[in-house]
């Protein structure tokens, strides 16, 4: 009986340590290549682009939440980390530009957050 509870424990405590590393975060490097925008105006209305410039630059600089929209699929990226502290202090000449950023992406509910190692402005095509 003893060694039968010993092998429950022990079959217990593997599913446990399966289930756990497969909820864990998974931090993946990227590079992605979009424009800076200003999400809850994007999420609400789609704008973005130069049209919407100005606004954008208004609501970062009030420390709105930024993103990257990426170019050809259109996936938003979340901005956090370094980058959006101090009311986007380091992304605000980028609002409305394609930029090309290297970052680790998380994910949780299907939510996508991007931590900017580096960022620069994407060479013309």
């Amino acid at each position: 009986m003893k060694r039968a509870m010993i092998y429950f424990a022990m079959a217990l405590i593997a599913i446990s340590a399966a289930v756990a590393a497969s909820a864990a975060p998974s931090d993946k490097e990227v590079t992605v290549k979009g424009e800076v925008i200003d999400q809850p105006c994007y999420d609400k209305g789609g704008k973005h682009g130069e049209e919407h410039k100005a606004c954008a630059l208004s609501c970062a600089k009030r420390g709105n939440q930024l993103a990257i929209l990426e170019d050809g699929t259109n996936t938003v990226y979340s901005i956090d980390g370094d980058y959006a502290a101090n009311k986007n202090e380091k992304l605000v000449p980028y609002v409305a530009e394609i930029v090309e950023v290297k970052g680790t992406v998380t994910e949780k509910d299907g939510h996508k957050m991007l931590t900017i190692t580096s960022i620069k402005k994407a060479e013309a095509k």
